[in-house]
Order: C-alpha cells, then structure tokens, then sequence
C-alpha cells in the first residue's frame, strides 16, 4: 500500500512524495530527487531526525545515541529506518534550498469570480495538473497577478480534494490584485500559481481546537474545517471566533453553519463597529471567554493582520494556563515575494481600517527612545534575565519541545556564518526571544520587553546583509538545553555572550 508524506521545510515550502509500507521515508524522498538530510541511513547518527505532525508509522531500528526513547515518545522519528503506516506529515530539520527541491508551479483558468462584499472576492481556479497538487489546510499559494510580475499569496479556502481551488481576496483600493479582479479579469483567464508554502497548518486534532479568524484569515480556517469534516475519527471540540469590521464583511456564514451538522463545531462573529447592534462588538480577544477561552489543553490557530495576531498573543500570556500549542499565520495587502509569505508591519493608517486590529500601549511607557543596535540588544539582555530567573522553573516537556523548535526554526535562515533570510530570521528571532518572556507570566516584563524597538531596529539593518556571527546559531539550542536543565548559571553566561555576538552581527551590517 502507497501513503502520501508531507514533508515540511522550515523555509515553508512542503513536497508531497508517495512512500509504501516496505519503504522507509528517506528512500522514497530520496526517489523523489529531494534530499533530505542524513549520514548514516541506518539509524545510528541521528542525522535525518524530523517530527511527525501526523500519522503512524513503524519506527524501525537505531540506536539510542541517535533517538531517545524520551525523544520517540514526543514524536521525533528516523525518516532513514521509518516506514509509513498512513499517510505523514514531517516536519524536517533543513530548508527545502539545502534538499535541492522547491515549490512547484501550477498553470490554472480562471472559472469564477464572486464579488462576497465591499471588502471581500472569491476566486476558484481550474488547474491544468490537479492531481499534481497536494496541500496542507492553511496553507496558501503564491499567484501572480496578470499584466505584472508580481505575485499575492493567498490561502486556500477550499478542501484539499476539490476538483477547483478556491480563494479569498482582500479588497485592497489600489492594490494590484485587487485592481485586476475589479477592472480586469474575466472568466477564462490564465493564471500561474506557485506553491505550496506555509507552516501554519492543521496538526492532528487529538484536543479541543480554537480557530481564530479575521476578514479574509477566514480562507484557511475553511480549508482547515473542510479537513476535520471528513475526519470520521474525530472527537474533540471545535469552536471558532470570526472577526470582521462591519456586518457586510461577514462572508461564507451558510458554508459555517454547515459544519454544524457534520461534528462538534460552533461558532461565533464579533464586529469592531463600534455603532453596530450586533451582540458581540469589540475585539476578538474581549470574547474569548466561557467555551471559547483556551487552556493549556487547547490548541488554537490563528489568521490574521499582524496587529490581531498580536493582540491575541498578548491575551494567551495573561491567562493562568495558555495554550502550549499556538500556530498563526500573519498576513497584510502588501506585495510579497514568491517566497515567502509577507509578515510585515502595519501602517498606522491602515490599522485603523481592518476589523480586529489594536493599538497597543503600555501606562508609563514610551517605545522609541532607544536608538542604538547595541543599546537595544543589551536592553533585551537585561530583560530576557529576568524573564530567566522568572520562567525556567516553570517549563514542562512540552514547552521545551517549542523552545527547541522556535530555535531551530531561527536557524534554519543561518548557514554557518551566512543569512540565508535576513527577513524571516529577524521574525523567527522574535518569536524565540519572546518565549521566555511569555512563560514567565509577568505581564509588566513582557510589555517592557515589547516596548523595545529590537525587531524594528533588525528588519532595518539586516535586509542585503549576508553575514551572521556563527556562534549565534549554538547559542540558541545551547540557551534550551540549559533550561530543559534548569542550568540557571549557564543560561545567563549564555544570554550575555549571545547579546554580544548579536551586537558584533548588527555592527557589521550597518557598516556593509
């Protein structure tokens, strides 16, 4: 029998291969012409070591040095000694660049366009090889707008085994996606896609799941129920919040209160209008309350504009028990790269039109008045101290299990002493950073830490700089592995000499 694997790169690009029972993974990758790390293959390196997402599998023969038995149990696996049981998703350890693979190209026709309100269009394209296409509920494509050389990504909001592949649109006045489908296009059109790309996607529902969604970040919570609507195994609860700005901008209700009927889904819309009569108004954050507030047993996935995000993220940290597993995908109406998936800052102006976004600020605190790289850095040394002292006697298995993977996650853009990403490093670096500050649970120390103009002051010194002091990559797993120890005194040597070693990197780039 032949099972399907996802195998996920940390740059966000996912190959699908097809692997039978009698073949480990690595082979038929390997088949495939993707070469995904490894040594030895024959399970005593420990080289090929991935995470399973999804799926069962038999674990094969290697030796401890290579996978333990507590690393097993957590769901690490050997893709050079594992054979497929059903269908996998793994999460490899390399960028999909150094597996000397991609992203795939789809040539596509336009069938429908469906204007759903002011604010928002649906698109469905008919592609010439389907069948080729696999993807992942939540991820998105990149589609390259007619007339141009330019590419928007878009999440599917369609199910993974529909014949067309559906989209939604923000309608942004002047955007260039949205200039073509309003004036432009028409049934019939070519179109080119590319993908699929992403991170943010559907891991095995195996507890209660929060979706959040907000305008268009509806599209990949559709695809993601399309998912759990055919899972016959499924046996959790599945609430979402659904935010917007105005009452026209909710879209694609009938299609949710389908759900209903297929398992344990419910949900509820909140409009930030602050003169609407709808029962829920505000922000999403204000209503995660009763079944709709998340624990630590909750996994909770998230679209949405940078400032939701955000928001929320600031909400999970005030609760005695946030959700150890949080997935969220940013988005904005800006033009991004085919490679990656725009994570940007939002306009103050822009922020004030999109429908969940917040201002925040902190009583007695100004952001700004820190100027310096080295200031900065040092700054946040200062702080991640004592997010240390607070946090490292509070982590369980679980939270080191994501300490380690935002760590690798930021050093998937390094190669030695090489930024292959300056951009989604400096966004996987916050993420890693801001951990402890989270497990902490001190509120003030977390805005403090949040006032810092760190991020700000990397993604405007680093973008066409090459160069990263290698010892950086080092320190990061070295910083989880004191933790996971409980090592307080090595930590804190760690978090001093990393701070230097930024500043040394920073230096550099400002005199490129």
């Amino acid at each position: 029998m032949t099972h399907q694997v996802a195998l996920a790169f940390e740059d966000g690009i996912t190959r699908f291969i097809d692997c039978e029972e009698t073949q480990t993974v690595a082979d038929a990758a390997y088949q495939a012409r993707i070469n995904i790390p490894f040594d030895c293959r024959d399970g005593a390196c420990g080289t090929c070591k991935a995470f399973c997402e999804s799926g069962d599998y038999e674990e094969g023969d290697y030796i401890d040095d290579a996978l333990s038995e507590d690393e097993a149990a957590d769901g690490y696996c050997l893709p050079c000694q594992m054979t497929p049981k059903s269908d996998l998703i793994l999460q490899i350890a390399t960028t999909s660049v150094l597996a000397k693979t991609g992203a795939s190209t789809f040539d596509g026709e336009l069938k429908e366009i469906n204007q759903y309100s002011d604010s928002t269009i649906g698109i469905e394209i008919e592609l010439e090889n389907r069948k080729d296409l696999a993807f992942l509920p939540g991820q998105y494509m990149n589609i390259l707008v007619p007339g141009s050389e330019q590419t928007r990504s878009y999440s599917f909001s369609s199910a993974q085994d529909s014949n067309y592949v559906q989209f939604l649109v923000k309608v942004t006045p002047g955007g260039l996606m949205t200039t073509y489908l309003t004036e432009e296009a028409k049934v019939g059109d070519k179109l080119t896609l590319t993908g699929p790309m992403g991170s943010f996607f559907l891991r095995e529902p195996v507890r209660p799941i929060l979706l959040l969604a907000g305008g268009t970040g509806l599209a990949p919570i559709l695809a993601i129920l399309e998912k759990l609507s055919r899972d016959e195994q499924l046996d959790v609860p599945i609430r979402l919040v659904y935010g917007a700005n105005f009452t026209h901008d909710l879209v694609e209700l009938e299609r949710l209160d389908a759900f209903k009927e297929k398992f344990d889904f419910d949900y509820i819309t909140v409009l930030s209008d602050k003169d609407t009569e709808h029962p829920r108004k505000g922000f999403v954050p204000a209503h995660l309350t009763g079944e709709y507030e998340p624990d630590e047993d909750t996994d909770v996935y998230l679209c949405g504009p940078p400032p939701m995000v955000e928001a929320v993220r600031q909400f999970l940290g005030t609760l005695d028990n946030p959700p150890l597993d949080f997935y969220y995908e940013k988005f904005t109406s800006a033009a991004a790269p085919a490679a990656a998936r725009p994570e940007v800052t939002v306009d103050s102006s822009e922020v004030k039109d999109d429908f969940s976004l917040v201002e925040v600020s902190t009583p007695g605190m100004t952001s700004g008045e820190v100027h310096s790289s080295a200031t900065q850095l040092n700054a946040r040394m200062a702080l991640e101290l004592g997010a240390l002292e607070l946090a490292i006697n509070k982590l369980g298995d679980r939270d080191i299990e994501r300490f380690r993977n935002l760590a690798n996650t930021a050093n998937s853009f390094i190669d030695g002493d090489k930024l292959v990403d300056a951009v989604k490093f400096t966004e996987a670096n916050a993420d890693f950073h801001e951990f402890l500050f989270r497990r902490a649970n001190n509120e003030a120390l977390l805005m403090a830490y949040q006032n810092l103009q760190v991020v700000q002051e990397m993604k405007a010194t680093l973008p066409g700089a090459d160069w990263i002091d290698p010892a950086i990559t080092a320190e990061h797993l070295a910083l989880v592995d004191a933790v996971a120890q409980g090592d307080l005194d090595s930590a804190r040597t760690i978090i001093r000499e990393h701070a230097e070693h930024g500043i040394g990197t920073m230096a550099k780039a400002s005199n490129e």
